[in-house]
């Protein structure tokens, strides 16, 4: 079980939740005007910049680098993670505070996806490596087709909350081919064509669920469980979403009981759940 990981592996995962829920904390929870949001993250990522650069925990601190930062760049450069992709990460996260909509699913995945989902699930692979005879390569396929996946879910089931929000993530063409707009999406007249767009959209995520369990043995032995977890309570989810006809103002969810009758008994799965909003 994944509880036998080394310590060090498990601390870094837990530096990994930490460099990433702040961010997004300032976009989402945090009551200030976009312009200071902004400031915000643009110091994150001064100090983050500075953080790489330098080599050791203990200099970086006495540098006056926030903690979780300075241990996300001893991370970064442990492990050779490229340290543009969390440039990207943050990259995402502006893009969250002035939103605009994506015209089709391609720019959806790779003018935001990218940045939010799949670069987490590089990190993630860098710490926990992959099998014996596979490649990092392989693992970091693996583990973007996983990333796209979590993320199209996310967005299927997050519709109203994402639009209370002032966020669209659902395709134009999507919509345009239910004979709707960004403007009057989510009018009660409109709720048959928007489920249906909902699900079009949750249909694209089967294919990369399928592709992680099929490819799950290029991933080290130890952390197959958690990842293996994290599949089945993500494709549940898909599954309700596509299967049911629940309102869209409805949230639709996978029960504790549910959750953690497959989840692990450690942290490794808590990274990709946080961003589904199951934790």
């Amino acid at each position: 079980m994944t509880r036998f990981l080394p310590p060090v592996e498990r601390a870094e995962v837990e530096v990994i939740y930490g460099s990433v829920r702040y961010p997004d904390e300032i976009v989402d929870t945090f009551q200030m005007p976009e312009q200071q949001k902004f400031k915000l993250l643009d110091g994150w990522e001064e100090a983050y910049l500075k953080a790489v650069a330098q080599e050791g925990l203990r200099a970086r601190i006495l540098a006056g680098t926030p903690w979780i930062l300075a241990g996300f760049a001893e991370v970064v450069r442990r492990r050779g993670i490229p340290r543009e992709h969390y440039l990207s990460f943050l990259g995402a996260m502006r893009r969250d505070v002035r939103p605009t909509p994506f015209a089709t699913l391609a720019s959806l995945i790779d003018d935001y996806v990218y940045g939010s989902a799949i670069v987490v699930g590089y990190f993630l692979t860098h710490v926990y490596g992959h099998a014996p005879g596979a490649r990092l390569v392989d693992a970091l396929v693996c583990a973007r087709e996983l990333g796209i996946a979590l993320q199209l879910t996310n967005f299927a089931r997050d519709v109203f909350e994402d639009h209370c929000r002032g966020r669209l993530y659902l395709p134009l063409d999507m919509l345009a081919q239910e004979g709707l707009d960004p403007f009057n999406y989510l009018e009660e007249r409109n709720e048959a064509g928007l489920k249906r767009a909902i699900r079009a959209l949750a249909s694209k995520a089967e294919s990369g669920y399928e592709t992680a369990r099929k490819n799950l043995n290029v991933f080290a032995p130890g952390c197959r469980a958690a990842i293996g977890s994290c599949i089945e309570v993500y494709q549940s989810l898909n599954r309700r979403i596509l299967e049911g006809d629940a309102p869209v103002r409805h949230r639709v969810s996978v029960s504790p009981s549910e959750k953690f009758r497959v989840l692990p008994p450690d942290k490794y799965w808590r990274v990709p759940l946080a961003y589904a909003g199951l934790l």
